[in-house]
């Protein structure tokens, strides 16, 4: 999903936000320092697999994933983390590693950690490594509907 894309979508559902342009990035954090924007608020989409199926885990940029937590949050499942390889082609028109925290809008249950989902604002990729976007966190949820839990370490 371009950023003209992710852009009109927000527009169609009267969401407020700001999008940037800024210098190639290839982690979140990498992003969040070129941006000056916090990595409690830099989201990072993972992919993870459970039965077969995958689900997009968004965090923070400053946090990493618990995989016990987040089986015992999935409800025991097993979890299993997807390598770019196995889901690009689920995000055609986004650079490798640079998709929107919107699986919903790729069939794709979200799942959000908690301590990310109390920050006032959330700041991602918008199909680049060059343009991010903001808004405000009630809107991200109002959008994807996500399911919050708590599976993360802060580092």
């Amino acid at each position: 999903m371009p950023v003209r894309q992710l852009t009109e979508y927000l527009d169609a559902n009267r969401v407020r936000y700001m999008a940037h342009n800024h210098a190639p990035t290839f982690t979140a954090q990498e992003t969040a320092e070129a941006t000056h924007i916090s990595g409690k608020e830099m989201a990072k989409p993972i992919i993870i697999e459970v039965d077969g199926k995958h689900l997009m885990v968004v965090t923070a940029a400053c946090e990493r994933i618990d995989f016990d937590s987040l089986s015992d949050a999935l409800g025991g499942e097993r979890v299993r983390l997807c390598h770019e390889d196995e889901f690009e082609d689920e995000f055609p028109f986004c650079e490798t590693g640079s998709m929107p925290p919107f699986g919903n809008l790729y069939g794709m249950p979200v799942i959000l950690s908690a301590y990310l989902s109390s920050q006032d604002s959330i700041s991602f990729n918008a199909g680049s490594h060059t343009e991010i976007v903001q808004m405000d966190m009630i809107d991200y949820c109002t959008l994807t509907r996500p399911r919050v839990a708590r599976f993360t370490i802060l580092h």
